[in-house]
């Protein structure tokens, strides 16, 4: 265990202990009378010493030092509690590993033994924490938390997930501390030798995350975010550590780029609540999920180590049992890559034959059983799934005679064989357990290969069909079908084009979505036909386009088809719609499936497979576009030597990932492609990929530029062939085109390159690919981000008076502010009006809550009161759509104003600010103040606008007098349209009100009068106005008074320094929202009442 570092002289104790093993920093040592030898006389005493002593006075026989060459100091570090030495060994390792890399960049032995002090301290506190939760430990959790919120001040929203003991590098020099994770930013702090080190990132700011490692720093984690590498290192657990940022990371691209609420996923629903183990759970859902290609309702409940019978083999396979709500599936672990998955509705019963072995046998349709062994809690598995049968049944299933007699029939073992003879007799009683439903709905019934070419079924190569037929008759049929080595064997040579449908619905697992969704098809297809959208105007447009050279698409039946699967998907899931190429895809599988399956499976390749692929900006193809370089830059380094740029690769291949090759080869042939893709995933494209670069090696480096190199592809995918296809040689002909040259090149055999495909890459893993695909998605999406960013840079640079540099940080502001908006809640205004059919410029708006609290930090001037209805008008003037949104180009278009203006522009926009608010405000609107209140309102705006001023008082002083010139004007001009009548009073009642308006003394001032400063302006009440008088004031008016005094034209064209208040918004802006977080409630209210 490591201990609490402690100085010690080793002056006397070279008798006690003996040195095993040394360097230039630490020593490990055993104690006399321990280990081989015993040590003699010497060892003997101290052995019999120690075992005199108590358990409390007891000394460890092994322990590590630390020292440092020129110092004669010890220090204990660790030290072995028991005889063996593989704990202090496991700690030797660690420190050669992980710190003597790290030493030789100190100048000094000070720095050296303090850094190493810190980090022991660090560990200990992180085997105390044995990485608890908040629920496991909440005295720890807590000290944690209260730490976090004292170093880092963020606001008390912000949901801390765990906190890790580890170094950052600045430069060549780590500093210990600590990483804080939170929902929204990566924080850490160290404090040594007198020296601060605090950092904070936001998520949604990191371009790439990943685990490094160089001469210096053994493993390493890598964060680039703003422009700038971090880098951090000597965790405890770093692979724990690793995960939880890749999931904070990737939930936080999800609900602030994507706009993903999680409904279906309580745990991670609200940001609020986030917890170190939600998103453990979630990462091994989405794992599970994945590999079993299972629903995405489905979450990983139990899991259990045994043994598997495999008959075909006659060996038990070592692997885990994984038990999800409504799955029991096995996955083996002894490299013969087996797995099983078993639906619920296909056990129809579980029997515990042998409590020795603790083994259970679970009978499934079809007159197969699986036996499991050597399961730890067999009894607890067995009832488990029994449950789980009994919730998954019908109504009717639950209540019958049969179900009962199935599951009493299990308890007996000998019954086993004859409980599924009996299912198979009867298989209407298999349809009711299972609920099955009738689906004669079903708007087509057979897959348009058979009805156009039906001659197919005699055209079928008799050794393909019988080598699937030994595979069914050893490995089973249907769902719970084992899948070995040998079925991948058999997919790469080919699939019999009968088989084909069946079997891209069991791989994919769109067999069991269409099994839990019975009539879920059919009722789409009512409830979208007729439907006017933008998706299906698409879809109408591309309808003829999918595969006009076949001729199941040159007929209405196929065409239909077509169009009922896509606007059925369309209304399923709006948020993809209909993307181009799914068409391609669609036609594919509605040649070789049926209608409904052809459905389930576009719903599998879009939801499950492919994920991100088929919206606005296919951030999946393109993040499998950046595994694609990174994999061509592992295998075919001698094509990167020759094109050290490789977005070309990126350009050509995304049609390969978009529509699984079926876009460049024919359609013959990208079959046998989208059999491969339906049982390895992703994983099968890139493969082939990387093998259609390395078939064109010479060709692609011999290529003078890209357009000769798209020739030579092309060619090569046009002489693509498929021996084994029974399709007739006129679609075979069509599909491939009248190219004379190509006709004149080599043949290759789509069969022989995908099995070269996978004899050189297929020791690719797909848990690698998807480690990748994580890694490279977030610089694909800030990329994409950035590039947004610069349109509307452009965009916005044409309309103002900011430099570029200006103009950017100001994005940086909004968008953060927008942002700002989603972190701590799931129902902001701008999730609600989210629109991602949405121009570049409208991506990222600001509600009236947040639009405040930046222009609160960016405005130019001290306002000392009042600001919160003056921010309420200019959001009011802005929003020209009243959709309660402001975008970037709105708001900066309003600071150039007041940044940039001129006198009279920066004096029209306050006036508009004071125009009441009609159906047509806008910018355009006649500069005409009507009434008389708003009037003295604008008076107090400018009053607010000097606080703090050097010339306050002179200005006030402007102010009141021009305002006083104005009220007297408009009362005179008020007097001359009115009949004559005594006079009651001397004081008018205009003068009255200016009087309580206007600040003490200002009313009646003149330019040689002298007052005070003048206090805050009185709020003016409403009896005090006259009513029955109509006023108006046009800003012709106000500016010509007001240019008669210099000091406000002076106030006014003052020039900002625009830097300061960029630098000072970037310093204040989450400050800014936990000070003003009390008021949100209240200010969205009143913005709210403009747009009723």
């Amino acid at each position: 265990m490591w201990l609490k570092p402690e100085e010690i002289l080793l002056k006397n104790a070279f008798k006690l202990w003996v040195t095993e093993k040394g360097n230039d920093y630490f020593v490990l040592q055993r104690r006399r009378g321990y280990g081989e030898g015993g040590g003699g006389l010497t060892g003997l005493l101290v052995g019999t010493l120690d075992t005199m002593l108590d358990s409390t006075s007891k000394v460890a026989p092994f322990r590590i030092l630390h020292q440092t060459p020129d110092s004669q100091v010890y220090w204990s570090i660790a030290c072995g509690e028991s005889g063996t030495k593989e704990e202090i060994s496991q700690h030797w390792e660690w420190l050669e590993k992980n710190i003597m890399r790290t030493l030789s960049v100190f100048d000094s032995s000070d720095d050296i033994t303090s850094f190493v002090q810190g980090k022991i301290r660090g560990l200990i506190a992180e085997e105390g924490k044995v990485s608890c939760v908040q629920e496991d430990d909440p005295e720890k959790f807590r000290e944690a938390l209260l730490r976090f919120e004292k170093w880092f001040d963020l606001p008390q929203k912000e949901k801390l997930v765990t906190y890790y003991s580890c170094s950052y590098w600045r430069g060549r020099v780590p500093c210990q501390g600590w990483l804080y994770l939170s929902t929204n930013f990566l924080s850490f702090y160290s404090y040594l030798l007198g020296s601060e080190v605090k950092l904070i990132i936001s998520w949604n700011e990191i371009w790439r995350l990943e685990k490094t490692s160089n001469v210096i720093l053994t493993e390493s984690i890598h964060v680039l975010a703003n422009g700038e590498d971090h880098f951090f290192s000597m965790f405890l657990h770093l692979n724990e550590t690793f995960l939880i940022m890749e999931q904070l990371a990737d939930y936080s691209i999800k609900r602030l780029f994507d706009k993903e609420t999680f409904q279906e996923e309580p745990s991670l629903s609200d940001p609020l609540q986030i917890t170190k183990r939600g998103l453990e759970t979630h990462a091994r859902n989405e794992q599970f999920r994945a590999f079993f290609r299972l629903p995405k309702e489905e979450n990983l409940l139990e899991v259990y180590e045994s043994f598997l019978w495999v008959p075909f083999s006659h060996f038990n396979t070592l692997g885990k049992i994984c038990l999800s709500e409504s799955y029991l599936c096995f996955a083996s672990q002894d490299g013969s890559q087996c797995h099983v998955i078993i639906p619920m509705r296909e056990v129809i019963g579980v029997e515990k034959p042998d409590r020795s072995s603790r083994a259970l046998i679970v009978c499934v349709r079809g007159k197969r059983a699986l036996r499991f062994s050597e399961v730890r809690d067999f009894e607890r598995l067995a009832n488990a799934i029994r449950r789980r049968c009994g919730m998954t049944a019908s109504p009717q299933h639950s209540a019958s005679t049969e179900v009962t007699y199935c599951f009493d029939l299990c308890h007996q073992p000998w019954e086993c064989q004859n409980l599924i003879n009996h299912f198979e007799d009867n298989p209407e009683e298999v349809a009711l357990m299972v609920g099955q439903k009738d689906s004669s709905k079903a708007v087509s019934t057979e897959a348009l290969m058979t009805v156009f070419h039906p001659q197919d079924t005699e055209n079928l190569d008799p050794k393909m069909e019988q080598s699937w037929n030994i595979h069914f008759s050893e490995y089973g049929r249907g769902t719970s079908m084992f899948c070995t080595k040998k079925t991948r064997d058999l997919i790469v040579r080919g699939v019999p084009e009968a088989l084909r449908g069946e079997l891209w619905m069991l791989f994919s697992g769109a067999v069991n979505d269409m099994a839990t969704n019975p009539g879920y098809y059919s009722e789409l297809v009512d409830q979208s036909l007729g439907t006017s959208t933008l998706a299906t105007d698409e879809i109408e447009r591309d309808l003829h386009r999918s595969l006009p050279e076949h001729p199941a698409f040159q007929s209405d039946t196929g065409i239909s088809a077509l169009r009922r699967v896509l606007t059925a998907y369309a209304y399923r899931n709006p948020k993809i719609g209909y993307c181009q190429a799914m068409n391609i895809l669609t036609s594919v599988l509605l040649l070789y499936a049926k209608e409904e399956e052809a459905f389930w499976l576009l719903v599998a390749v879009c939801e499950r497979m492919l994920p991100d692929y088929f919206n606005r900006r296919i951030i999946g193809a393109l993040v499998d576009q950046a595994v694609f370089e990174e994999l061509i830059r592992m295998h075919l380094t001698q094509l990167t030597e020759h094109m050290t740029d490789l977005t070309f690769f990126s350009s050509v291949s995304l049609s390969w990932f978009l529509t699984l090759f079926i876009s460049v080869l024919p359609i013959e042939s990208a079959v046998n492609v989208v059999d491969c893709f339906f049982y390895d995933g992703i994983k099968a494209i890139l493969q082939l990929g990387l093998a259609v670069l390395d078939y064109n090696m010479e060709g692609l480096i011999s290529s003078h530029d890209d357009a000769e190199a798209v020739t030579i592809l092309n060619k090569f995918f046009d002489n693509v062939t498929n021996k084994d296809s029974p399709l007739p040689q006129t679609v075979q002909q069509n599909s491939v085109g009248n190219n004379d040259k190509a006709s004149s090149s080599s043949k290759v055999d789509v069969s022989d390159l995908i099995k070269e495909a996978y004899e050189k890459y297929g020791d690719m893993k797909s848990e690698e690919v998807e480690s990748m695909r994580k890694r490279n998605k977030l610089y694909v999406i800030q990329t994409l981000e950035d590039t947004t960013k610069q349109n509307v840079l452009r965009v916005v640079s044409q309309e103002v008076k900011f430099s570029a540099s200006q103009l950017d940080e100001l994005y940086v502001l909004f968008k953060r502010q927008h942002f700002l908006s989603c972190y701590w809640m799931m129902n902001s205004p701008v999730l609600l009006h989210h629109d991602p059919s949405l121009a570049y410029l409208e991506q990222y708006q600001l509600g009236f809550h947040q639009f405040s609290l930046l222009f609160s930090l960016l405005e130019p001037w001290s306002l000392c009161s009042g600001k919160d209805a003056l921010f309420l008008w200019a959001f009011r003037l802005l929003d020209e759509n009243q959709d309660g949104l402001i975008n970037f180009k709105e708001f900066c278009c309003a600071l150039d104003i007041l940044y940039s203006g001129t006198f009279t522009n920066k004096l029209k926009f306050l006036f508009k600010l004071h125009q009441p608010p009609v159906p047509s405000q806008s910018i355009h609107t006649p500069l005409l103040i009507p009434h008389f209140a708003q009037f003295i309102q604008f008076s107090k705006t400018l009053y607010n606008l000097f606080h703090s001023d050097p010339e306050e008082e002179s200005l006030y002083r402007a102010v009141a007098r021009v305002t006083s010139l104005l009220l007297r004007m408009e009362e005179v001009g008020r007097r001359l349209q009115e009949p004559t009548s005594p006079q009651k009073s001397t004081t008018s009642p205009i003068q009255a009100a200016l009087e309580g308006a206007l600040p003490d003394g200002e009313a009646s001032s003149t330019p040689e009068s002298s007052s005070d400063t003048p206090s805050t302006p009185i709020t003016l009440e409403a009896g005090s106005i006259p009513q029955e008088v109509e006023w108006s004031f046009a800003f012709e008016q106000i500016l010509a008074s007001l240019l008669n005094e210099p000091v406000l034209v002076r106030f006014f064209e003052r020039p900002v320094d625009i830097q300061a208040r960029l630098d000072h918004a970037k310093c204040a802006q989450l400050k800014s929202l936990e000070a003003n977080n009390g008021s949100q409630s209240l200010l969205d209210t009143s913005a709210c009442r403009w747009y009723e």
